[in-house]
């Protein structure tokens, strides 16, 4: 597999739009329309115990997603060059994150909920889980 040659800076935050009424809101993501890939797999992350981190790895080939469906929480993205630090506070915005680059998220608010939409199933050898070996690969 080959990495991807994509950089921290070709990832953004993405609204996804916001519906509101006055018996609440509705964000819809809806796969080719305002998502740039069909979501093959979504979950979430929750009750992370204060301190911890989650991620510290890349992925050959899958797309994510990642929306701050409650609370808030930061993304540190890493392409061998540079770092990025995107802050995700809000349920309507999402975080589009390209194939081939390090992501660690830490900073989880109490009762924070990291919901992600990727763009393939699961598969253990999509994923590069040791820095120094996603350095080599870079």
């Amino acid at each position: 597999m080959n990495l991807k040659n994509n950089t921290v800076f070709d990832c953004s935050i993405i609204d996804v739009s916001k519906v509101h009424t006055i018996s609440g809101n509705i964000t819809v993501i809806e796969n080719s329309i305002n998502i740039p890939f069909d979501v093959k797999r979504v979950y979430y992350l929750y009750d992370i115990p204060g301190g911890e981190a989650r991620g510290g790895h890349a992925h050959y080939e899958l797309e994510q997603y990642l929306v701050a469906a409650s609370g808030s929480f930061d993304v540190i993205l890493d392409d061998g060059k540079n770092r990025k630090l995107v802050s995700l506070n809000r349920p309507n915005l999402a975080l589009h994150i390209l194939p081939g680059l390090w992501r660690e998220l830490d900073n989880f608010s109490s009762g924070s909920i990291c919901l992600v939409l990727a763009s393939h199933l699961y598969d253990e050898k999509d994923y590069i889980k040791n820095y120094k070996e996603y350095l080599e690969y870079k």
